[in-house]
């Protein structure tokens, strides 16, 4: 084909690529947004991109800590309209959280107004709130007009918004941070600012103070609500280290006294970021369900303070132990969990020691320092060139006066007049050197200003003030010189900056005093569950349709009970409240039921399958009580057992422990006390076995071994007993027979067997 015939290509071209190619672009697009712009905080603010424009939204609005409020809709709406272009309920959210003290350790929003509590209640809709920055949240701004940081265009590009904020101290630290991004997250505790200025100040003495020398000025988190940590120092010190870690955070409480040998106890304190009213929640159902059985009630007298009242059952439950259970079984003990991911000068996601977020901050604070110094001698040389052009229009007063008066381009000719001798008198500095095109000569800049002088200026008094002005802006100036030139210095000066900070903010202050303690971890956690129950005799009734209840004392079992209609009698025990009662399904699993925790004996009880994970097609072989150190047989309708140790059978969850397993049909057919030398089986043929126990293998879990063999049918009872005692059971008539020659049915295991002897029970049942 000619150039000729080439047709040209259109401006809609349609190109294509390859799915998995277009795909991966376009997630690794959102990824790094989200990474960058969304979930994790700048290192050298601690700041997050919506709250960085929240904050120089207001300051915009000129919404200082001394002034007006204003209403929640109109910042949101700012904010939204000039710097995030995202969800204004996202927005408020987000400044909402910046004014609850229970959430943020040092609150950068002073809000008037509903704005959510510690029970979990939401803040009020925006156009019913008001707020204004606090006067923390003032100082991390403080050099934005200054040029300390630099500013990039906002997303439709009419406007500037800071990329970084100037931040006068540790923020990110200091308030903490979360957020999860893409393929990462970010979780940082508050800290005491107090402290984190003392750690600065070490860091300054000594760049490469380890994290160890770091914990003697700041030992831990500091949370908003108090509390108590109880994570080991050595623990703390490895999550500092790594960036990773978790704090383990217990409410702090105390016994109050009523007199009379009663007490209750009160909680003052409750773990970070637990919502008061489902803490309560948690606590109704402890007792609801007896997993702390000597708790008997919990009340929330709250009101700007916290206080909850745990009521124990008895005055004679040990307040520690009591406590120790629930902090086990409630948010009454949480665990925070530390991943210092943070951007390090804003682009990078890198998880950080504790010491190297603090040099990222004292870095970006030198940075600063460095940036303002160097604006504020831009602007005094800019002064000073004014001040030069006002003295020398001083000196020659009458010249300059009859320039202006009488020549038709008095700011040319001003510019053209050579004053000789003028400019050495005026500048008296020999280490500044003017910024006027020459010598005797006017800038344009000085002339335009004796051009706007105002003729009241002209007093004899307002030349000392400005030679006053320019002496005193020259050693300013040399000053600020001195501090460009000398890296100690500048690190001097920033010691000073976070000391004026701490004065203002630190210790002895309304927000400066720690709140959280620390205390090491008592004995009480390994105190048993069994030991927190008062033990009373009761007596456990469970019928064929799997109701339970529990009975106090020990009442006759051949008494009559009431059941449902269509439903009868099946297990009858004296237990306690402290044992354990094992429930032994026809799955082959064992369940754990304790006395403590069954239903009363008024009524008919409750199923059991609400308190166990029972599935419905699946009965219940047998219910006995755990006795430590003894061993169990089990058996299943195929034959097949062995023996297991008591321990082995306790579940601990409700969806119990798999210990035998049945297959093809079979099912748990009997668990008995091992008691005796020999095993005597017999199936539904009605053929009796007799072999030694040590035949009979000790496992934790399985199939087991053949017991007895069967052409058809299968095993109906097993029982261990001494050989030398005799083999028991019930003939018909109900009487107590003991056959103690069992030769003829002596045999190895796995055997047949032979035929039982007369008078064997005919339900093929030893009991």
């Amino acid at each position: 084909m000619s150039d000729e015939d080439e047709e040209p290509i259109s401006g809609g071209l349609t190109l294509s690529e390859p799915l998995s190619r277009a795909i991966g672009e376009r997630y690794l697009t959102y990824a790094l947004s989200t990474i960058m712009h969304r979930a994790l905080p700048d290192a050298r603010d601690g700041l997050k991109p919506v709250h960085r424009r929240i904050l120089f939204a207001m300051r915009e609005l000129r919404l200082t800590a001394t002034g007006g409020f204003r209403k929640s809709a109109k910042i949101s709406g700012d904010v939204m309209g000039n710097y995030h272009p995202h969800g204004d309920s996202a927005i408020y959210d987000a400044m909402a959280r910046l004014a609850q003290d229970f959430n943020v350790r040092y609150p950068l929003v002073d809000g008037q107004g509903n704005f959510g509590n510690i029970d979990g209640d939401n803040p009020a809709a925006s156009r019913y709130t008001e707020a204004r920055l606090t006067a923390l949240a003032e100082t991390l701004m403080e050099g934005l007009a200054e040029n300390a940081v630099d500013f990039r265009p906002n997303y439709d590009g009419t406007l500037e918004e800071p990329v970084v904020m100037p931040a006068a101290f540790p923020n990110l630290l200091a308030n903490g941070s979360s957020g999860i991004a893409v393929g990462m997250a970010t979780n940082i505790p508050p800290h005491n600012l107090d402290e984190l200025i003392h750690g600065c100040h070490a860091m300054l003495k000594d760049p490469d103070i380890s994290v160890e020398g770091l914990m003697e000025h700041i030992p831990g988190p500091d949370f908003p609500t108090g509390g108590v940590i109880v994570e080991p120092k050595e623990s703390i010190r490895d999550s500092y280290e790594t960036g990773r870690g978790a704090f383990r955070i217990r409410a702090k409480w105390q016994v109050e006294d009523l007199g009379r040998g009663q007490w209750q106890i009160i909680v003052t304190e409750i773990p970070y970021q637990v919502q008061k009213s489902r803490l309560i929640e948690k606590l109704a159902e402890v007792i609801q369900l007896k997993k702390v059985p000597l708790l008997a009630d919990v009340r929330d007298e709250s009101a700007e303070d916290i206080r909850i009242v745990l009521e124990p059952r008895a005055r004679t439950v040990d307040p520690d132990m009591l406590m120790g259970m629930l902090f086990r079984n409630s948010d009454l003990e949480t665990r925070f969990s530390l991943n210092m991911n943070v951007l390090i000068d804003g682009r990078v996601p890198k998880v950080c020691s504790l010491k190297e977020v603090l040099r990222a901050f004292l870095d970006h604070r030198r940075e600063v320092l460095r940036r303002r110094s160097t604006h504020r001698i831009e602007k005094i040389d800019h002064r000073l060139e004014v001040l030069e052009g006002f003295i020398i229009a001083y000196l020659n007063l009458d010249r300059v006066i009859d320039i202006i008066r009488y020549d038709e381009d008095p700011k040319a000719a001003l510019m053209r007049e050579t004053w000789g001798g003028v400019f050495p008198r005026a500048l008296s500095e020999k280490d500044y050197v003017g910024p006027g095109p020459g010598e005797g000569e006017l800038s344009e800049v000085q002339a335009e200003a004796i051009l706007n002088m105002r003729l009241r200026s002209l007093r004899r008094l307002e030349e000392i003030e400005l030679r006053r002005e320019r002496d005193s802006l020259m050693a300013e100036r040399a000053g600020l010189a001195d501090l460009l030139e000398s890296e100690k210095r500048q690190w001097k000066k920033i010691g000073e900056e976070l000391e004026e900070i701490r004065r203002k903010f630190g210790k002895g202050t309304a927000l400066g005093d720690r709140r959280s303690a620390f205390t090491e971890a008592g004995e009480v956690e390994d105190v048993p569950f069994e030991a927190m129950i008062e033990r009373e005799p009761v007596t456990v009734i469970c019928s064929k349709m799997g109701w339970i209840r529990a009975l106090k004392g020990h009442a006759d079992l051949s008494a009559e009970q009431k059941y449902k209609d269509g439903d009868g009698p099946r297990f009858a025990f004296h237990a306690e409240t402290t044992d354990k009662i094992l429930i032994v399904a026809e799955n082959g699993r064992f369940y754990t039921l304790l006395g403590a925790n069954l239903p009363g004996g008024r009524g008919m009880g409750e199923p059991v399958r609400l308190m166990i994970d029972l599935p419905n097609d699946t009965g219940i072989t047998d219910m006995i009580l755990f006795r430590p150190g003894e061993k169990y047989m089990v058996a299943s309708t195929a034959g097949d057992g062995f023996v297991v140790p008591a321990e082995e059978l306790v579940a601990q969850t409700r969806a119990g422990k798999q210990v035998l397993t049945v297959k093809d049909g079979a099912r748990a057919a009997l668990c008995r006390r091992v008691a005796g030398d020999h095993v005597a089986v017999v199936g539904e043929n009605r053929k009796l076995l007799v072999f030694p126990l040590v035949q009979l293998p000790e496992m934790n879990k399985g199939k087991g071994v053949r017991l007895q063999k069967y052409k058809d049918g299968g095993l109906s009872d097993a029982v261990t007993f001494a050989l030398t005692q005799g083999l028991c059971w019930k003939d018909p008539a109900g009487r107590t027979r003991t056959e103690t020659d069992l030769n003829e049915w002596l045999g190895p295991r796995a055997g047949a067997g032979k035929m039982a002897p007369r008078g064997f029970p005919r339900d093929n049942r030893f009991n």
